[in-house]
């Protein structure tokens, strides 16, 4: 008798549950996998907002349609951020914005950042543009100093201790160093000693940066505490470097009409697991994995760099929806290990991606013609500008240290997890001594700051150095890229 009245109990509660599931939405169920469990938590956290704002700095550090690929990288990634929830408030974007609408752009107000894909551009906000991308304007947004901020949009990153920041820069690079299209250049040293301000302020819970630049593992390499919530991943280690893609001549090419590379190796290697997975249940260690595995140089193939990672490493096992969210309509994307985008069978040297734009457009041109005259003298001066570089900076250390040891010391490296430089400041002034007399070392000559910087470590100062340059500098080419009227990068 006991147990019937138990079992008519129990159907008339199921007879309430049933129904009243019927008169409301479905609850998710109780039981998953550890992998639903994860995307639940994310989901539910994000709708409750326990998990602060997301935030996303986007900077494209160079100017030039030579340097198409830059702008292309950072308005790709734009509009990944956007598909996948970050509203424009919270996404600050710096480029030069002369490339849409270019007079070399072969399609007018459309930028693409693939050979088939579509335009990047629409919808971009230019919250800081032309002269305002500089470090003082990106170190300021970053740092949420809206009053040492000039010109732009004003918007920056007005973060709270539960939030989360994403930073992707794409540009030339150099040992310590990252280019911007105005002077000075960017250091090492400096980007460091703002991420630990931002962190000593407690207003974010964590931050990624990702990088792509020449040498770019030299940016954190020995500078980025491993205690700071920073995350870094680079396109590059300490001394080798990055890789354009998408380039005439090479595979895969951009449209015929196209003079310049699209995108670079590292770059679109992110942007492209980003665009078709699932970022749920997609963690930075799986992309960084994904990435590093697609960029490098294989044995059939030496055209590559190796993708490196600093800082808290173990932020690395968080969801990339933390940080950049994810696009709806990749919900039902099944992560794998095995990257099934296409590999690289050609790339190009990030340092010699002016070279193919200069040479293509030369090339072009009809014989005989203004134009052909005009692509001519560009390319000369191109080269004229390296010759003297090279040749400027490699006398100088034959000066200091004699004709057997001044490559040695130029080209030193120091061990794995050692600062490029001890004294910073020496690195700056070297740099500033040699354009005095030289000229300027523009984007190409980034890649010789480890010779300054080794001479910093040698113990020479900058007074002897500046004594000297006028004997290997007794004149300075006449061409824009030699030429100091902007500034000095340092």
């Amino acid at each position: 008798m006991a147990a019937r009245l138990r079992l008519a109990l129990l159907l008339s509660l199921l007879s309430v549950c049933l129904c009243a599931a019927q008169a409301r939405p479905r609850p998710e169920p109780t039981l998953r996998l550890p992998s639903e469990r994860g995307v639940a938590a994310a989901a539910a956290a994000e709708e409750d907002g326990s998990v602060g704002t997301r935030w996303a700095v986007l900077i494209a550090g160079s100017n030039g349609y030579y340097n198409y690929r830059h702008q292309a990288d950072v308005c790709h990634a734009y509009q990944i951020m956007k598909k996948g929830g970050l509203k424009d408030e919270n996404i600050i974007v710096f480029m030069y914005d002369d490339i849409a609408n270019n007079p070399e752009n072969p399609r007018p107000g459309v930028i693409i950042n693939h050979p088939k894909g579509g335009d990047v551009y629409a919808g971009v906000p230019k919250d800081y543009t032309g002269s305002e991308v500089n470090v003082k304007n990106f170190f300021a947004v970053l740092l949420g100093n809206k009053t040492a901020v000039s010109g732009g949009s004003g918007k920056v990153v007005d973060s709270g201790p539960n939030d989360h920041i994403f930073v992707f820069y794409s540009d030339h690079g150099g040992p310590g160093v990252l280019g911007m299209p105005t002077y000075p250049y960017l250091y090492g040293d400096d980007l460091v000693d703002v991420l630990k301000k931002k962190h000593a302020a407690g207003t974010y819970k964590s931050l990624v940066f990702y990088l792509e630049a020449c040498e770019s593992g030299s940016i954190f390499e020995g500078l980025l505490p491993n205690d700071i919530n920073v995350y870094a991943t680079t396109a590059s280690n300490a001394e080798e470097s990055s890789w354009g893609t998408y380039c005439p001549g090479e595979y895969p090419s951009p449209p015929p009409e196209y003079d310049t590379c699209l995108g670079d190796l590292y770059s679109i290697s992110w942007m492209e697991d980003s665009d078709v997975h699932n970022l749920r249940t997609e963690s930075l260690k799986q992309q960084y994995k994904l990435v590093k595995e697609r960029t490098a140089p294989k044995d059939t193939n030496p055209y590559g760099s190796h993708v490196m990672q600093y800082g808290s490493l173990d932020l690395n096992a968080q969801h990339l929806f933390l940080y950049i969210g994810s696009d709806p309509a990749n919900d039902n994307a099944t992560f794998i290990e095995d990257n099934s985008l296409p590999s690289f069978s050609r790339a190009v040297n990030q340092r010699d991606a002016d070279l193919v734009y200069f040479w293509q457009k030369y090339r072009k041109m009809a014989e005989g013609s203004p134009e052909k005259n005009d692509a001519r003298k560009q390319l000369l001066e191109v080269m004229a500008h390296r010759s003297h570089v090279d040749n400027s900076i490699e006398l100088i250390g034959n000066l200091l240290f004699g004709l057997e040891d001044g490559t040695r010391v130029l080209k030193a490296i120091r061990a794995p997890g050692e600062p490029l430089v001890d004294d910073w400041s020496c690195l700056k002034s070297m740099v500033r001594a040699f354009e005095a007399q030289c000229g300027s070392l523009a984007q190409y000559g980034m890649k010789h700051m480890r010779s300054f910087a080794n001479i910093c470590n040698a113990g020479v100062r900058p007074e002897v150095v500046a004594k000297i340059a006028p004997q290997a500098c007794t004149s300075i080419p006449s061409n824009p890229w030699s030429s100091t009227h902007k500034g000095f990068s340092a």
